[in-house]
C-alpha cells in the first residue's frame, strides 16, 4: 500500500524538473533569438550583405557544433539515415525561411517584420489540420485576428514595403514546416547532433544564394565580423540548442507559446537601439497579431502533434 503512494511522487519529481528545464531552456532561447533582427540591422548599417552575413554565419556555427560533439561526444556525430533526412531537410526548409527573413529587413524595420513573423503558430496550426488536427471555429477567430492585424500594421494604403512582407510570410512558412519536422520527426535525436545537420541543410541553401550573388566574402570592417559572430554565437549556437532542447522536454506547442514574448522584445530592442518608431494603427494591428498569436499557442497546447503513423506505437 505504502509502494501505491510514493511511486507517483518519485516519477512527478522528474516529470517537473524536466518541465522547468524545459521552460528556462525555452525562456533562455528565446531572450537569444530576439536580438537577431537587431545584429542584422547593425550588420547593414556597416555595408554587410545579408546572404554574406548569413553564409558566414553559419559556417562559424557549424565549426562550432561540430567542435563541440568532437570534443564532448564524438561518436554522436553519427545519426542514422533517418534522422539524417529529416534534420537535412528541415535545415533546407530553414535555409528558405533565413534568406527570406533577412532579406526582407533590407526592406522592413526590425519591429515590423518580427510582429509579422509572430503570426507563425497560426501557420504551424494549419500544417496540424492537414495531419489530422481539428480545424474549428476559434481557429478562423485566431486567423481572421492575425489577418486583421497584418492589414494595420502595412496600413490600409499599403505604406509598408509589401515584397518585404512577402518575403516575411515565405520566411514564416519555411520555419513552420521546420519546427513540425523537429517535433515529428527528431525528438529522439541528440540535440547538438541534430541542430549540427539541420544548420548544414540552412548553410546548403544559403551557400547556394551566395555563389549566386557572386561569393564575396568581404567583411567591412570589425563591426561586420562582431554582428557575424553575435549572430553565430547568440542567436544560431545557443539559441537553436536550447530551442531544440526546449521542443524535446516541453513540446512545440509549449515553446511556441513564447512566440509573442520574442516578438515583444525585439520590437523593444527596435525601439531602444535603432530608433524606430510605430503609428497608433500600426501598434494597434501589432496587439492583433500578438493576440492571436497567444491565442493560437494556448491552442497548440492542446494540438496532436503527433503524425498519423505515430500514434498508438
Amino acid at each position: 500500500m505504502s509502494e501505491n503512494v510514493v511511486a507517483p511522487s518519485s516519477v512527478a519529481v522528474p516529470v517537473q524538473r524536466a518541465t522547468w528545464v524545459g521552460w528556462t531552456w525555452a525562456l533562455t532561447g528565446t531572450v537569444c533569438f530576439s536580438v537577431s533582427p537587431i545584429f542584422a540591422k547593425l550588420a547593414y548599417a556597416v555595408g554587410l550583405s545579408p546572404t554574406t552575413m548569413l553564409f558566414l554565419r553559419f559556417c562559424l556555427t557549424i565549426a562550432l557544433l561540430g567542435g563541440t560533439l568532437l570534443l564532448t561526444a564524438p561518436h554522436k556525430l553519427r545519426m542514422d539515415r533517418r534522422g539524417l533526412v529529416f534534420a537535412l531537410t528541415g535545415g533546407l526548409a530553414t535555409g528558405v525561411s533565413m534568406l527570406a527573413f533577412f532579406w526582407a529587413l533590407t526592406r522592413l524595420e526590425a519591429s515590423i517584420a518580427s510582429m509579422i513573423f509572430s503570426v507563425y503558430p497560426l501557420v504551424v496550426l494549419g500544417l496540424l489540420a492537414l495531419r489530422g488536427e481539428k480545424f474549428t471555429y476559434r481557429h478562423t477567430v485566431r486567423l481572421a485576428l492575425g489577418i486583421s492585424g497584418v492589414f494595420l500594421l502595412i496600413g490600409p494604403g499599403g505604406t509598408v514595403d509589401l515584397f518585404g512582407v512577402a518575403l516575411v510570410l515565405i520566411s514564416m512558412l519555411a520555419s513552420s514546416v521546420q519546427s513540425v519536422f523537429v517535433q515529428w520527426y527528431l525528438r529522439d535525436y541528440d540535440g547538438i547532433a541534430a541542430t549540427l545537420y539541420m544548420v548544414i541543410g540552412i548553410n546548403v541553401v544559403v551557400a547556394s544564394r551566395w555563389w549566386f550573388e557572386g561569393a564575396s566574402l568581404e567583411v567591412p570592417g570589425w563591426q561586420g565580423w562582431a554582428a557575424i559572430i553575435a549572430l553565430a554565437v547568440i542567436s544560431t549556437y545557443l539559441a537553436r540548442l536550447l530551442w531544440f532542447s526546449a521542443v524535446r522536454h516541453i513540446g512545440g506547442g509549449q515553446t511556441a507559446m513564447l512566440v509573442p514574448l520574442e516578438t515583444l522584445l525585439t520590437v523593444m530592442r527596435s525601439v531602444l537601439f535603432l530608433r524606430e518608431t510605430l503609428s497608433g494603427m500600426q501598434i494597434v494591428g501589432g496587439g492583433l497579431i500578438l493576440l492571436s498569436a497567444l491565442l493560437a499557442s494556448q491552442r497548440m497546447l492542446r494540438a496532436r502533434w503527433l503524425p498519423p503513423l505515430a500514434r498508438g506505437r
